[in-house]
């Protein structure tokens, strides 16, 4: 008997055959390991993680911009579409000592930019829910790869809410940790100050426990802090005071009846529900993409065709080696948001938008920490709409990033945040976010545990469920 069978699979041949067909219609992954490569890593899970580990010989997959030795590491562009990682991630490590076994590397958007997954260079992404319509981004293949139940859970990043905006689009929990809680070693840098390593799943329990293996301080991180579980702990019987926000601007009509509806089922159910005002919302938008592109500029320098990535064929200097490689390497979304990074950056107007932006960050989370002197926690909805179509009939660009206001706020403040599951609209899956102080981590998952008993939940059309 292989381990594949302790989840409800008769053999890994079995399990691999459900992958490859459920993947053609999705199109989750970018690079997956063979059958005989799965079977050997089952093999040493079984013979070197500890019997009583929860992750022994449980499949996962990784997000394609973190490091997993020997496997691809593309980040979804062209730039990299060769590369092959010389190691893991530390996040990737601490799941493997606990027999966790990697099975692929998912879609994403192009270095994480996007909202859709449809900024990938390398493939296509479909909402296993509805295939005319996207997953979500930028964790995007994640979020599919758990929805369809090819894995039990999957890694993700969150730099403005890539982890929980397609945990939202696909019907799954998607955890934004505490910045720094989860070492980002291994995690190839778009916006350093603000993503983190996070996890989808459709188990609120196999989410904590995923959690509590990689968190914890990382000497290779130097950002990386120790996590405060005494912040996390929830007494016998306790209902969290949970506000909601007074603005609430901009919900697709159906979205908003469906958030408040659920708003009701949950005052009904005995919590205290706390209105707030964030007026510092408004400026989320402009000021995480002035940072942000900020970084991206920066960290994105040294793909210059000479040591990392992309080559192009043929120049006569230096400069235009450099222009023609990253002409050819990186897409049109990454190519707008290194020049509009370059240019907040340029010498005279640094005070004007980049010094400006990080002065509103400060504002914002000190909003914020003020609030969780009223609250415990704060709900908002996730995103402004369901999943929407590919192409011309969804959300252009400019569109997608004016709804990033909601997530992208637990980004700037640093502070976790949980998507979760709140049943369906029109047929689509619809998530609510739970934001929640620094460390609190596990009361957000025991919250969002017990809201969720509120509605029926149900899974994507083909799914199977682990056992």
């Amino acid at each position: 008997m292989s381990d594949a069978a302790l989840f409800g699979w008769s053999s890994t041949a079995e399990y691999c055959t459900y992958l490859d067909e459920n993947d053609k219609k999705v199109g989750a992954f970018l690079s997956r390991t063979g059958a005989d490569e799965f079977q050997s890593a089952l093999e040493r899970s079984r013979s070197e993680a500890s019997d009583r580990s929860p992750l022994r010989g449980m499949p996962f997959a990784v997000k394609d911009n973190i490091a997993v030795k020997g496997l691809p590491l593309s980040c979804g562009s062209k730039m990299l579409e060769t590369l092959s990682s010389p190691y893991s991630a530390t996040a990737v490590e601490k799941l493997q000592q606990a027999g966790a076994v990697v099975v692929g590397k998912t879609n994403l958007d192009e270095f994480g930019m996007g909202s859709s997954c449809d900024n990938s260079a390398l493939g296509t992404t479909h909402n296993p829910w509805d295939v005319a319509r996207v997953a979500g981004g930028s964790s995007g293949g994640s979020a599919a790869a758990v929805a369809a139940g090819m894995v039990p859970f999957a890694l993700g990043s969150d730099t403005g809410g890539s982890i929980r905006q397609p945990a939202a689009f696909c019907g799954t929990y998607g955890l934004k940790p505490s910045y720094g809680v989860v070492s980002r070693f291994g995690l190839v840098a778009y916006a350093s100050s603000l993503e983190t390593i996070g996890i989808i799943s459709l188990d609120a329990q196999l989410l904590r426990t995923v959690f509590d293996i990689m968190r914890g301080q990382d000497p290779k991180d130097q950002s990386s802090r120790p996590f405060s579980p005494q912040a996390s702990e929830k007494r016998q019987g306790e209902k969290p005071r949970i506000g909601v926000i007074t603005d609430i601007e901009g919900l697709a009509p159906a979205m908003e009846s469906a958030y408040r509806e659920r708003l009701d089922l949950i005052r009904k159910k005995g919590y205290e529900i706390v209105e707030i005002e964030l007026p510092m919302l408004e400026y989320v938008v402009p000021a995480y993409y002035t940072i942000a592109s900020a970084e991206a500029s920066a960290n994105l320098a040294r793909y210059a065709g000479i040591r990392y990535g992309h080559r192009t064929d043929w120049a006569d200097e230096h400069s235009e080696l450099t222009e023609k490689s990253r002409d050819e390497g990186f897409g049109d979304e990454v190519k707008l948001r290194i020049l509009l990074g370059t240019y907040v950056l340029r010498s005279g107007f640094k005070d004007q938008y980049y010094l400006r932006a990080q002065k509103i960050r400060t504002l914002l989370r000190n909003e914020i920490l003020s609030a969780f002197q009223k609250v415990d926690q704060i709900l908002s909805p996730v995103f402004p709409t369901a999943a929407f179509p590919h192409g011309d009939a969804g959300l252009d660009q400019f569109q997608q990033k004016l709804a990033d206001k909601f997530t992208a706020t637990a980004n700037l403040a640093a502070i976790p945040a949980l998507a979760f599951p709140a049943g369906q609209s029109e047929g689509l899956p619809f998530g609510l976010q739970l934001l929640g102080p620094e460390f609190s981590e596990h009361k957000l998952i025991d919250t969002a545990s017990e809201f969720t008993e509120l509605w029926e939940p149900k899974t994507a059309p083909g799914f199977r469920e682990w056992r």
